[in-house]
């Protein structure tokens, strides 16, 4: 499970800021907190903020991040990084991008480990990266490995990747070096990669591809996409899948609508096609049904940004329901999301530590907070009993759009 993401120097995030998902000491919502081994943890999250405020920024420095681990190995030596620094600061223009996540390690495996691995990077070369972990029984980090400008020092917990070191590129990451030589701790780490989905609420076309491959080749998760569509509602009785396999599979899915006469007697059911006839939010939860179903199946992470886009709140509101019961998420199963749906807030569905903010500052770079660590101007935590929705859009919390009047411009 995810427990903390830190970025700093990267698009509009100048400074480090860290995002957790350990929950705090509050006692709302007890649900929507999972034990893992010794840390109590956040089943979701959500991310508010004005337009440019930098909540994508923040999906892209995770995805960045992610991207890079997995295709490191990809590389040649002459290829870019493309770290993209904090460019409104002479100071940070010519700086490494930092990335940093901590997780513990998913019961998937059934190893109790926390790691906490990050490096720094610019478009040439890998400055510094790091490994450290953090066993069950244990309150002192292990250092696995430490590098910078001076070389790769590797500890004896890590020690089957010795002899590596003098084969890592400047351009490319020792840990994926090590999962290359399968060394059983660096496979845990990529697996961990491996296994964060990030997708994107609006341009959502290609998640249907998750949808086709479980759909047509596992019968139990084939059954769960089936119960997430119909449950939903959308306007049709049942949705079928052609078997024209000389088309895509987005194309052969008809949605099947009762057909009545003048006298609102059942006639008949009629396909219309999915791409064509339905929605264009019907369409998003087709495409992104697989990806749901996948992640709550085998308990891992999913970030998506603008989940809300196109979708009814309500709708928005059942999928986050999947996520924080117990009963629809028993792998403990992770979603993270940016909206700008501050229904959301007056729903009961999350706790103050799950509520996340970003706001640029006098110098446009990102700030990012989380409701629990807010203080008013009096110096005081918000209440549990507050109304975040009215007390968001009345700007408590800042993180909104600030709009001049007409006189004004």
């Amino acid at each position: 499970m995810l427990l903390e993401f830190t970025v700093g120097n990267f698009l509009s995030f100048k400074d480090k800021k860290t995002f957790s998902l350990e929950a705090g000491s509050i006692s709302e919502l007890k649900d929507n907190v999972v034990k893992e081994g010794k840390y109590k943890v956040l089943r979701s999250a959500v991310i508010y903020g004005a337009n440019s405020s930098g909540k994508s920024n923040f999906i892209k420095a995770l995805e960045f991040m992610v991207t890079t681990v997995k295709n490191s190995s990809k590389l040649n030596s002459t290829d870019k990084l493309n770290a993209k620094p904090f460019l409104l600061n002479t100071e940070t223009e010519n700086q490494p991008s930092f990335f940093e996540i901590i997780f513990v390690v998913s019961n998937v495996l059934k190893i109790d480990k926390r790691y906490r691995y990050g490096f720094e990077i610019d478009e040439d070369k890998v400055h510094t990266e790091w490994m450290y972990v953090l066993n069950a029984n244990s309150k002192k980090e292990e250092v696995c490995f430490v590098r910078n400008n001076d070389g790769i020092g590797v500890a004896d917990v890590f020690k089957d990747a010795r002899g590596l070191e003098s084969k890592t590129r400047d351009n490319g990451l020792f840990i994926a070096l090590a999962d290359q030589f399968n060394i059983d701790v660096a496979k845990n780490v990529m697996w961990n990669f491996s296994n964060l989905y990030i997708l994107s609420g609006i341009d959502h076309s290609t998640s249907v591809v998750a949808t086709d491959f479980l759909y047509n080749r596992n019968e139990e998760q084939k059954t769960a996409i089936e119960k997430f569509i119909n449950n939903l509602n959308l306007g049709f009785s049942n949705f079928k899948i052609n078997d024209d396999t000389q088309i895509g599979f987005k194309k052969r899915i008809s949605t099947l609508h009762k057909k009545f006469d003048s006298n609102g007697k059942f006639i008949s059911n009629i396909d219309f096609k999915l791409e064509d006839q339905e929605s264009s939010g019907t369409n998003k939860l087709f495409d992104l049904s697989g990806y749901i179903v996948f992640v709550l199946y085998y308990g891992l992470q999913i970030v998506i940004d603008e989940l809300d886009s196109k979708l009814h709140p309500i709708l928005t509101q059942e999928i986050i329901k999947l996520f924080n019961n117990p009963e629809t998420n028993p792998k403990n199963a992770q979603l993270i999301f940016t909206t700008h749906d501050t229904n959301l807030l007056g729903a009961n569905l999350f706790r103050r530590d799950q509520i996340w903010f970003t706001e640029k500052d006098e110098f446009e770079a990102t700030d990012m907070y989380s409701l629990l660590e807010f203080k008013d101007e009096d110096g005081n935590t918000i209440r549990k009993d507050r109304s975040f929705e009215k007390d968001y859009i009345r700007g408590r919390y800042g993180a909104i759009p600030y709009i001049s009047n007409f006189q004004e411009v």
